[in-house]
């Protein structure tokens, strides 16, 4: 049996291998740039499977489209669609359900980087790295100065963490080196290993708000979590403290944001992502209080590299009738 298979952006050359080992036809969006939405609801059609990025919107029109038999075209069996990314919020799940399709993501692989993305903008907000930086390359770096860009140290600050799943306890864990209180929400269960490793406290997220130093949000996007840091939420943060984000930019409400940066009202964030990637909300990119980043979250090699493989490797497994290792609609099979 021959199987189509199309993916939507160029990812490392071990994933596609992988899928051309076992498909007849493998497919890569040539752009350097995301497909538009009319360019992707045409390269869906006749395809077994579609190995989709975060910021393809897969919502119930492409999904009948990639599957209605009524189209004039070859195949009409689309059988999964792999996120190449640990969060599934850009596809409709329950449509593809409905058709039957398979939806995996890429999770484990890339906790370790993001986790470290997170800390890394911790650090450079902090420290005020970035506008370090412009300055000495403007030259105008005269020499040491005792009140040159003054940031705030760490060593026995509380670090929040609001959402304690796997990236969020691992970014805790990295605080054990500067002696950190940590402070954490979930919508789950007790985070047992931050309790007993680092004697974390659960608590509500107006408390986790504030008594942080440090806020690292690592909370899923869904319907309850759009804009669970707003304009109020803002207010209850420390003036001294620091607002990071590798989530889902729309967890954190950028308007209000850009609002309390410009104001004051924290004393600085750093963001991987954004309400409405790529583009802005007007204002944030000229505040000197904020560092941020094209959403970096997973870019190592490494990562990406593993990212490639897992998402081939759910493709395989569907294809070949079996269960894959990273389905996130398992009713599809029952």
């Amino acid at each position: 049996m021959s199987f189509n298979a199309f993916i939507t952006r160029k990812i490392p050359e071990e994933g596609i291998n992988m899928l051309k080992r076992f498909c007849q036809t493998v497919e890569v969006n040539p752009h350097d740039r995301p497909l538009t939405y009319d360019e992707l609801l045409e390269q869906v059609k006749g395809r077994d499977a579609i190995l989709a990025m975060l910021s393809d919107r897969i919502d119930t029109r492409l999904i009948n489209e990639a599957t209605d038999p009524c189209l004039k075209h070859t195949g009409t069996s689309l059988r999964i669609i792999a996120n190449y990314a640990v969060g599934y919020d850009n596809v409709d799940i329950k449509a593809a359900t409905a058709k039957g399709i398979v939806v995996t993501n890429t999770p484990g692989v890339l906790t370790d980087s993001t986790a470290d993305m997170a800390w890394a903008l911790l650090f450079a907000i902090t420290r005020r790295i970035v506008e370090g930086d412009r300055l000495t390359r403007a030259g105008k770096f005269v020499g040491w100065a005792p009140m040159l860009l003054l940031g705030g140290d760490l060593v026995g600050k509380t670090l929040g963490i609001v959402g304690a799943g796997r990236i969020g306890t691992v970014m805790a864990m990295r605080s054990r080196g500067w002696c950190m209180k940590v402070l954490y929400t979930t919508h789950t269960n007790r985070n047992a290993v931050l309790e007993e490793m680092l004697g974390a406290k659960r608590v509500d997220l107006e408390t986790l708000l504030r008594e942080s130093d440090f806020i690292s949000v690592h909370a899923p996007l869904t319907e309850k979590t759009k804009h669970l840091i707003g304009a109020k939420e803002l207010s209850m943060i420390k003036k001294h403290a620091y607002l990071i984000n590798t989530s889902r930019g729309a967890v954190i409400d950028e308007v209000a944001l850009v609002e309390a940066l410009r104001n004051r009202q924290i004393a600085g964030a750093g963001l991987d992502v954004y309400e409405e990637e790529p583009k802005l909300k007007p204002g944030l990119a000229e505040l000197d209080n904020v560092v941020l980043a094209p959403h970096l979250g997973s870019a190592t090699i490494e990562t990406r590299t593993k990212m490639a493989i897992m998402a081939a490797e759910n493709i395989v497994a569907v294809l070949n009738g079996q269960r894959p290792k990273n389905c996130v609609n398992p009713e599809v099979h029952t």
